[in-house]
């Protein structure tokens, strides 16, 4: 699963050729999730700290989110996204 980015320890991926809805990972130490691309939790679990964190950069990058979405759909090579600072 590509890397497309990384803030505070949380790793973000996505799958090539994923189920639908479009959706992107992150992990955090042991806690790993799945996310919609507006950064609402769909499944796993998160410490709140770092949800709130998750949730903000998909704010940020919602149209480069859904690229890569098209993009993973496509098999084609994912862009990274600029972590949060």
């Amino acid at each position: 699963m590509p890397s497309i980015s990384m803030f505070f320890g949380i790793v973000i991926t996505m799958n090539y050729v994923d189920h639908q809805p479009p959706h992107f990972h992150a992990r955090y130490g042991e806690h790993k999730a799945s996310f919609s691309l507006d950064g609402d939790l769909i499944v796993g679990d998160m410490p709140a700290k770092q949800l709130k964190l998750i949730a903000a950069w998909a704010t940020i990058h919602s149209d480069e989110l859904s690229a890569n979405w098209d993009l993973a759909r496509e098999r084609e090579q994912l862009y990274k996204i600029d972590p949060l600072r």
